[in-house]
This record gives C-alpha cells, sequence and structure tokens, in this order.
C-alpha cells in the first residue's frame, strides 16, 4: 500500500467511524501519525563522514531512535500512542514530498499525538560533536513538520579526530556496504556485518572507518592479530584518526608487548595530547616495563591531570607503584589509597591493601629516621 492509498484508507476509516455515530467534532478520530524528516550537516556544511543517530527525547527521557542515511536525511513517524516507526538508515529513502505532509486535522494538546509531542525535542548524536536540538510539540496536527537541518558542532579538536575524514571520499558503494554492516552490528548479525563492512573495504581500501569495525569484528571473534592489522589499515589509511589507538594499545598491553605499546600510546599521545588520559595509563605502564622511570611517572602525573572525573582508576594505582619503587612511601600509599577509594571492588584490591599496610610501615619508619 502506498502513501496516497493509505491515506485514502484513513479517510474510510474515519467516515465508517462518523457514520457508526461517533463525535465528527472530535480531533481524535482524524489523528491517526504524524511524519517528521530532516537533514544532519556538519558546521561549515559538509554531511557527517559516519552515520548519525537521530533521538527524540521527551522530558529528558529517550522515546525513539533511527539513523540518517548516506545523505545525511532521515525521517520517522510518531502515532497516537506515542511510538515511533523509522526508516532503516541502510535504504536511502526517496524524498517523497508526501512524508513530510502530516495527516488529520487536530487542534489540541489533548490529541494523542500533540500529548506525545509535548516537552520533546529531537537531536543528532555522533561521538565529538554536539548537536542543535529542535522543539518537535505540535498545537496542531497541520504544523509544518519538516524539521529543517540540524548542525553538528565540533565539541574540540580532540574528540573530532574520533571521525574519519575518508569516509567523505566513499565511493557510493562502499558507502552503503558500510551502512548495512552498521545496522547489522547493531541488529547484532555478527557474520552479516563482518560481510559487508569486508565489502565496503574491498571497495574502498582507504575507508578507516570501516577496517575500524572490522577490527572489533575479528576482535570480538578473538582474532587480535586480524584485528590488529585491521586497525593498521585504518592508521595507514588515516594516520589521523585516533580509535584505533586504543585497540592497539590494549593488544599490545594483554601480549606484554611493551614497545609496541609505547610506541602506540606515544603515537596517540602526540595526536591528541589533553584529549585521552587513558593513552597515558597505557604509556605509564609501557615505561615502567621498560624501566623508564621518570617517562612513566611523567605519564601518570599527565593522565590523572586531564582525568578530572577519575574515571580510569589505575592511574592512580600505577603513579603508587612507581613512587614505591623510587622509596617516596608516603606519597606511594596516597595514591594507593585513592585508587582503592575509586575500585573497592577491583580483583587485585585484596593485594593492594596488603601491599599499602607494608608501605605505610615503611612510611612511618622513613619519617622516624629524618633528623
Amino acid at each position: 500500500m502506498d502513501f496516497r492509498t493509505s491515506v485514502i484508507a484513513a479517510m474510510i476509516l474515519a467516515a465508517g467511524v462518523r457514520s457508526s455515530g461517533q463525535n465528527q467534532n472530535d480531533p481524535r478520530s482524524t489523528e491517526r501519525a504524524v511524519y517528521f524528516s530532516g537533514e544532519v550537516a556538519l558546521e561549515g556544511g559538509s554531511m557527517p563522514p559516519d552515520p548519525v543517530l537521530i533521538r527524540r527525547v521527551c522530558k529528558g527521557s529517550v522515546q525513539g531512535q533511527t539513523w540518517t542515511d548516506s545523505k545525511g536525511r532521515f525521517s520517522f513517524k510518531v502515532e497516537g500512542g506515542g511510538t515511533d516507526t523509522y526508516a532503516d538508515a541502510a535504504q536511502t529513502p526517496a524524498r517523497n514530498p508526501d512524508l513530510s505532509r502530516p495527516i488529520g486535522n487536530s487542534t489540541y494538546y489533548s490529541n494523542p499525538i500533540t500529548t506525545a509531542l509535548r516537552d520533546c525535542e529531537v537531536q543528532a548524536v555522533l561521538a565529538g560533536f554536539w548537536s542543535d536540538r529542535v522543539n518537535i510539540a505540535l498545537k496542531n496536527t497541520l504544523d509544518d513538520t519538516r524539521l529543517g537541518l540540524i548542525v553538528l558542532h565540533p565539541v574540540s579538536r580532540d574528540q573530532a579526530l574520533t571521525v574519519s575524514a575518508t569516509t567523505l571520499a566513499a565511493p557510493r558503494n562502499a558507502m552503503k556496504a558500510y551502512e548495512k554492516g552498521m545496522v547489522a552490528m547493531r541488529e547484532r548479525r555478527w557474520d552479516a556485518a563482518l560481510g559487508e563492512l569486508t565489502k565496503a573495504v574491498t571497495a574502498y581500501p582507504k575507508f578507516a572507518a570501516a577496517w575500524f569495525e572490522v577490527g572489533l569484528l575479528r576482535q570480538s571473534r578473538n582474532d587480535p592479530a586480524g584485528a590488529v592489522a585491521a586497525w593498521q589499515e585504518a592508521l595507514r589509511s588515516d594516520p589521523r584518526y585516533v580509535k584505533p589507538y586504543e585497540g592497539l594499545a590494549a593488544i599490545a598491553e594483554r601480549q606484554q608487548n611493551w614497545t609496541e605499546l609505547e610506541k602506540y600510546s606515544h603515537d596517540w599521545i602526540q595526536l591528541t595530547p589533553e584529549g585521552f588520559p587513558m593513552a597515558y595509563l597505557y604509556n605509564a605502564i609501557a615505561n615502567a616495563r621498560l624501566n623508564k622511570i621518570a617517562e612513566s611517572e611523567l605519564a601518570a602525573r599527565t593522565g590523572l591531570r586531564l582525568d578530572k572525573e577519575r574515571k580510569i582508576p589505575r592511574l592512580s594505582y600505577v603513579l603508587g607503584l612507581i613512587l614505591m619503587q623510587k622509596h617516596e612511601y608516603g606519597e606511594s600509599a596516597k595514591f594507593l589509597r585513592s585508587y582503592l577509594e575509586l575500585a573497592p571492588n577491583a580483583r587485585d584490591a585484596t593485594i593492594v591493601r596488603q601491599e599499602l599496610i607494608r608501605i605505610e610501615a615503611a612510611a612511618t619508619t622513613s619519617s622516624g629516621e629524618r633528623p
């Protein structure tokens, strides 16, 4: 059934209801659904390099979401109960002029759809950017429901590097495969996702974002060598794309390859010195293992300075161990206590508590010996 046929069917149904005795002036008798559509662009007017998540948020709660297509467009329908129906971002929708045309002529907030849309707004979500917000509350379902352009503004230089510039140059067939792969990932169809993303990088070998996702899928299949290969391809394609560094560093640490860990964490820091405290944690661990104590301490202290919300407790732990090695027991105990406060249920918490008792004793002895 096409759009116009559905409209005719709705009119026939409404006529049938009226003939059965329902009040013709009841606005809820004609209110069926409202269609919204819009576009997303980056500040400056360029298209987003990756699919963008679109959310309908009402009173602070997410009520529905969809994704943009390869041209940055999106559409969704809100029905009387407040439920949303969305177009699949992997299928580029034709620009149907009826898509933005509301159905019905109800005019009061007491109606199902207008009530559902009260205190609602639409926003776009893409890592490294903040979004304009568009209020979609309606007084009348004949109001214009074309939302226009939603602009994404860079949060910071560091976070903007989480988006690869090579995506903008991807040919149509590669982008279509990438979008299908992302949809499959969201639906947890891992084999289909890997197949589509492999098609994307085959069609466009410099597709850094697709290589990154391939690496994630390979890692989930317990294929660290394959993940590393994919992430290295991503960096070769776009050396300023920051996302692969954390995965490469994590695998290097698990494999206790301290030289590689130092290299990846160093390159990550050079690319974005103020953006990611985790890079400094990996760098501190690598340098400590390579017996570069001064470099390790500097990395740990810098990471702690950047980690203002204390989301990475192990920075305190690593710095505590470094200071213990330098026989600076008082400060070492301070950071180990901080670690236990931040992560009281960590796997090594019992061992750290035991070590802390010895360090505090050593600190007391050391202070007692001072002249």
